[in-house]
Formats: structure tokens, sequence, C-alpha cells
């Protein structure tokens, strides 16, 4: 029997692609047996491991199309004077956590990752102890906001006595986790920069991206060259994205989200029928009859 996973990556608004890869997925009849989620791909992955079928898409993708309204401004950032204050008053992050928190809530409630269907995990980075951790029980959304606590962007998040900031400082694309958990066959859901070329920085401002891209992606390809025999891998094709969706700007523009789904949907389906052959042979199975 087959364990399947789904690997969500981190990415700030390149998430929105990761909607177009799901639809391929679970159209095909694919269901996830785990799903892992870091910064914004533990948004996405909590939607899916509430609910693994093709309805989940649609609820994904009226939340991304949302984002793109002015009316949804306040939970991705503040008036811009609101936050330099922010950012001249705390030293540490230009953003409230407060808004993202409250939106969570409204959509998740008190679900406890032990009441999700699918087996569900999301790491995050704990600040006193200098580590990887992934949270798979009690309360879904503190630790969802944990993950997502972009350094700079937004503060830092307590969960009981520790601090956390974003997942993707220590494991932006999980799936050596997923292997270790019994992962037999990973989809794996990334934004579209692990192939995106990188210049060499010109601004002092530049130099911790560039450094921290290598770090992400030199880790995630490690991972994949080191895949056990038994395991396949499946790395999704991101499309519409670009390096400009990497400034500081970039972390608040949705414009064009439903081009950039259709458009990673339409790679995908592609991409899974040229590895996995035509749907109608073998899609509407579940993970675990592949």
């Amino acid at each position: 029997m087959t364990t399947t996973a789904f690997v969500l990556g981190g990415g700030g608004v390149l998430g929105a692609v990761e909607v177009g890869m799901l639809r391929a997925l679970l159209e095909r009849g694919i269901r996830p047996d785990l799903v892992l989620g870091t910064s914004v791909g533990a948004l996405n992955g909590a939607l899916v491991a509430r609910d693994p079928s093709p309805g989940v898409v649609g609820k994904l993708t009226e939340l991304w199309r949302g984002a793109a309204t002015p009316q949804s401004a306040q939970v991705y950032g503040d008036k811009p004077l609101r936050t330099v204050r922010r950012a001249v008053s705390t030293g540490t992050h230009l953003w409230s956590a407060k808004p993202l928190t409250q939106a969570l809530r409204e959509e998740f409630g008190d679900l406890t990752f032990e009441e999700l269907p699918v087996r569900f995990q999301v790491c995050a980075a704990s600040i006193e102890r200098a580590a990887e951790h992934w949270f798979d029980s009690g309360p879904l959304v503190d630790a969802v906001v944990a993950s997502a606590a972009v350094p700079g962007l937004l503060p830092p998040a307590r969960v009981g006595e520790e601090h956390f900031l974003d997942g993707g400082i220590v494991n932006s694309i999980p799936l050596g986790r997923a292997v270790r958990l019994g992962a037999d066959q990973v989809f794996v859901l990334q934004v579209g920069r692990i192939d995106r070329p990188l210049a060499v920085p010109r601004r002092p401002w530049e130099v911790a991206r560039v450094s921290f891209e290598i770090a992400r992606r030199h880790r995630f390809h490690r991972e994949l060259e080191e895949l056990p025999e038994h395991v396949e891998a499946y790395v999704l094709p991101a499309r519409g994205t670009s390096g400009r969706d990497d400034s500081l700007l970039g972390t608040r523009d949705f414009a064009g989200v439903e081009a950039r789904i259709d458009a990673t949907y339409e790679a995908s389906v592609a991409y899974l029928e040229d590895h996995l052959g035509p749907a109608a042979e073998s899609g509407s199975r579940s993970a675990g009859e592949q």
C-alpha cells in the first residue's frame, strides 16, 4: 500500500500557485495520507488536511482571490505610516499579526490537529532552541501563525513558553520530513523559486535574501538527491512567478493571483500526465489504493 504525502513549501504571495497544483492532484483522484506545510504552505495545507477533496479548491481560490481586494489589506499589512511607526517602535517587524490570527480563527475556530481527517504537520523555527520544530498536536491556528511569522514582517509568535519564526528559515520544502514519516510517494508543491537564477547581490538588503535562497535550495536539492530508491517524488511546476515577487513590495502584490493559479493548474495537469500517464488510466483512486 502506498503512503502519499503532499509537501507544501513556503513562499508568501507565491503560495497561490499551490492552489493550481492541488486542483490538478485532487481532480486526478490523488488523495494525501500525510500533509506537511511550511509558512504559507502551512495555511494551504491546513485547508487540504481539513478537506482533502476537490471541493477545497473552490475555498482556496476564494481565499486567494479575496487577498487581492483592498478590503483584505489589513490582513497582510497596514497603511504605510502605521507600518513605519510599528517598525520604529518595535525595532523588529512591520506588520501586526493580529489581523492574520483573527482571519485564521474565523476560518478554523478551535480546530486541533487531532480532529483533522488527514495527518498534518506544520514547521516553524524555535528561537529559544535554535531548532526546527514540528507542530502535530494542539490548536491549529497557533501553529500556522508560528509557521508564517516572516522575520522582519511579522513578530515572533509565542506558543506556550517558546517563540517561533517562519518555518522557511529551517525547512522551506520539507521533502526529507515526509520520507522520515513513511511516505513513499511524495508530491512537492513548491512556489517556483528553486530553479530561478540568482544574481550577485548589489545592495545590502539583497545579501540576506540571496543567502537565504542558497540555503533553502541547497537543502531541498540535497534531500531530492538522497531519496531512498523506493520513494517516488514529483516536483510540480509553478507558473506565473518572477524575481519581482521576492521584493518587499512583492510580498503584498496579489495582482494576477487567478492567472497564476490557472497557469500552474494547466502545467501541473500536463506534468502529471507525463509522469503518471493519462488520468483516465490512473485517476479516480485514493492514495492508499495506488
